[in-house]
């Protein structure tokens, strides 16, 4: 593997954390292969992928500088910043959408109306690594001085007024736990609410959103924070440009269904720090 970029080595090095490189690979090489011409003026001339395991790995790549580039989600993005000093570059605007929000549900005949009521109730949460059914949800719990402590199952129950929580897996399972009984409390975006494959409009009509967090971005690409400067500027300029550039549309596509990049505004700012804060109590209190 070449040494990445920013050393006068010519290369560009793009990272995915991934549980399925092959699949990865086809969806991140076509946007590499069109931004790598377009930064010869900064002395790059090949692109390579770099995969990880898990955001562990990710974070050594970035700490011994063998990735200059992430794509990732908020949060995810957001530990890679705590861990290894990754810098958001842009933000990633999918399917039209730049920002979304979590929601919490419950069974419109559980009684619950607001987070509050959650204490000595149980939530599921998708898995350890999500934004918007992990991190985001369980900071705004931990932000109202609410105790999460993990269940063994989903017949287990909290101690006290703890909130116990489950990992579901998917949105559909999730909606599923909670349309049965199974948990009381469940979480995922706005996005996932509304499509139907992820909340069976027949479960719909039987729940009842009882909160939600504040919007945030809904992917970034980043890079490391010693990163040559000239090549840094470079990437955000191809990257916010290649939205209005034909030749893109193919490679954004496939993109996990990019539309655009888009600059890191101060409203997205400051909501990356909020999920830095969540992040950080997450792994403090919880982990």
């Amino acid at each position: 593997m070449p040494e990445a970029g920013g050393e006068g080595s010519g290369v560009l090095v793009l990272g995915r954390i991934s549980d399925d490189p092959r699949s990865h690979y086809e969806q991140l090489k076509p946007l590499l292969d069109y931004v790598v011409p377009r930064m010869a003026d900064v002395g790059i001339r090949k692109g390579w992928i770099l995969m990880a395991k898990d955001p562990q790995q990710m974070a050594s790549y970035l700490r011994r500088g063998r990735v200059d580039w992430i794509t990732e989600t908020a949060g995810t993005g957001m530990v890679l910043r705590e861990r290894a000093g990754a810098v958001p570059l842009v933000l990633t605007e999918r399917d039209g959408s730049s920002h979304y929000h979590s929601l919490f549900f419950a069974r419109d005949d559980s009684g619950l109306r607001s987070l509050d009521d959650m204490r000595g109730h149980s939530v599921a949460f998708q898995r350890a690594s999500s934004t918007s059914a992990y991190f985001v949800p369980a900071g705004e719990l931990l932000g109202r001085g609410l105790r999460l402590e993990m269940l063994l199952s989903p017949n287990d129950s909290a101690g006290g007024d703890a909130v116990g929580y489950l990992f579901a897996r998917s949105e559909l399972n999730i909606a599923t736990w909670v349309h049965k009984g199974l948990v009381d409390v469940g979480v995922m975006s706005n996005l996932d609410w509304d499509n139907p494959r992820r909340m069976p409009p027949a479960f719909k009509d039987d729940l009842i959103v009882i909160g939600k967090s504040s919007d945030f971005p809904r992917a970034l690409e980043l890079v490391r924070s010693d990163l040559d400067p000239r090549i840094r500027d470079r990437l955000h300029e191809v990257l916010v440009e290649a939205a209005s550039d034909p030749a893109a549309a193919d490679a954004l596509q496939r993109f996990f269904r990019t539309t655009r990049f888009l600059p890191v505004d101060a409203d997205s700012a400051r909501a990356l720090e909020r999920i830095g804060d969540g992040v950080r109590r997450v792994r403090t209190d919880v982990e």
